[in-house]
């Protein structure tokens, strides 16, 4: 329902086509032809271009690629001045005397596109159907007070999203600060010093790590032993001088860590491997199984909705089987920023091996949660982005990953560390939880200040 001073009308009736002044230009073209002038697309300037196609200020419609059934996000956007428009948006400009630009620009954004926009896999407005559009109009002097009143209201709600979006970032900066003192060994320099004052007993990190390697020499001493029988063998003499223990990383440079902590290496840590590579060859016959790789690493964790198959024979199985506490990374990114991505396999699938974009890490046992905490630190902290190298696809490599430096706690300080990272990240996540739905609401409002503003309730 409108006021009866208001009319609906086709889009045509309320505005001038100008589609006649887009033309699109590819890529690789505009990257010759880079200039000072925007190139608009879809929903907002996709690049820069050396010349302009129109002058003045319109109002631009998706043609496809609009979010047109999405209620809370915008299908057009005003320009003005020189620019260049491709054929992925439509080109309108209110008609004099019968409506203004801006007034056009929020009724477009407030209509309902569903039986207008349509398409399969992309929806797309075409012309015909955009001219169809109903808008409801008031007199010219009415649509300069609406839109005065939309974009007062709209002011305010921006304030509030821009105070929502600077908390955001501080709490992705404080969980960046979180991890690192964590792993500095800084979070709980206090628990220290009252354990030290009540005179409790504090095994050094070193003798955990000296532990730790001598139990990973007798499984490499167990699988030769076995190796040797499986072939009919007799060990040969001096067998066990061929184990070559991880050398210790170099701590000329590294800052000073807590008493009783140590530096080591990843490769000191646990076993490092590289996943299996993905062939044509690969597909699955005999063994099919569920392999990960790194499109199912995310910032929050794992995401097992879409897990592949590929053929994984038995022996291969006994080396790229995940287990239980194994720590799995993303080795291959096309941003820097992405590389590293850490998760903790915690057996969610029956049986699962990864491929050569995931690097796995099996540490000692009982280092699981701690280690991934470094993980986490290293890789929100930027240290996997600028381990990276590669042109066009970065990649971390199992081989400089294994020799990262690590901070190494005493076990015991680990399980404190491991509980007070979690209750500070549980109450981020809380935080964060809640400025998603404040945004979310901030959009419905938005909405909802269309709405009323077009069903001439807002004036």
């Amino acid at each position: 329902m409108i006021p009866a001073s208001w009319r609906e009308l086709p889009l045509e009736k309320v505005a001038d086509i100008h589609d006649n002044l887009r033309e699109p230009i590819n890529a690789s073209e505009r990257a010759s032809r880079h200039g000072p002038y925007p190139y608009y697309g879809a929903t907002g300037q996709v690049g820069w271009i050396d010349n302009f196609r129109q002058d003045g200020e319109y109002v631009l419609l998706g043609e496809d690629g609009a979010p047109f059934l999405d209620p809370i996000k915008d299908k057009a956007y005003l320009v003005s001045g020189k620019c260049w428009v491709n054929n992925h948006a439509h080109v309108r400009r209110g008609k004099d005397g019968v409506c203004v630009n801006k007034f056009l620009l929020h009724a477009l954004n407030g209509v309902n596109y569903r039986g207008y926009a349509n398409g399969t896999t992309r929806l797309k407005l075409t012309q015909a159907a955009m001219r169809r559009l109903p808008i409801k109009l008031p007199s010219v002097d009415l649509q300069t007070l609406v839109v005065e009143k939309i974009e007062e209201l709209f002011s305010d709600l921006d304030a509030g999203v821009a105070a929502l979006k600077r908390a955001q970032a501080n709490l992705k900066r404080y969980r960046a600060a979180v991890l690192k003192a964590a792993v500095e060994g800084r979070l709980t320099a206090q628990w220290r010093a009252e354990r030290k004052a009540k005179g409790f007993p504090t095994e050094p990190a070193a003798q955990l790590l000296a532990r730790s390697l001598a139990v990973r020499c007798k499984k490499w001493e167990a699988a030769q032993l076995k190796k040797y029988a499986d072939a009919g063998e007799a060990p040969p003499k001096g067998w066990q001088e061929k184990y070559s223990e991880p050398a210790a990383p170099d701590t000329s440079g590294l800052p000073e860590l807590p008493g009783g902590w140590c530096w080591a290496n990843m490769e000191q840590l646990g076993e490092v491997q590289l996943g299996r590579q993905r062939s044509p060859k690969n597909v699955s016959k005999d063994f099919p199984t569920k392999y990960l790789r790194s499109a199912n690493i995310t910032e929050a964790g794992l995401d097992l909705s879409d897990v592949l198959e590929m053929e994984f024979s038995p022996r291969e199985k006994e080396t790229f089987c995940l287990k239980l506490g194994d720590l799995i990374l993303s080795e291959a990114s096309g941003s820097p920023k992405q590389v590293g991505k850490p998760a903790m396999w915690r057996n969610e699938l029956q049986e699962c091996c990864f491929q050569n974009t995931v690097i796995r890490l099996r540490p000692a046992e009982g280092l699981s949660e701690f280690v991934l905490k470094i993980l986490q630190a290293f890789y929100i902290n930027g240290v996997f982005a600028r381990t990276a190298t590669g042109v066009g696809i970065n990649h971390l490599s199992a081989y400089k990953f294994s020799k990262i430096a690590v901070p190494l706690g005493p076990l015991i300080e680990q399980t404190e560390i491991v509980a007070q990272v979690e209750a500070k990240l549980s109450n981020i996540a809380q935080a964060e939880t809640e400025i998603k739905r404040s945004l979310e609401r901030a959009a419905r409002l938005r909405q909802a200040i269309l709405k009323r503003a077009f069903e001439g309730r807002l004036v």
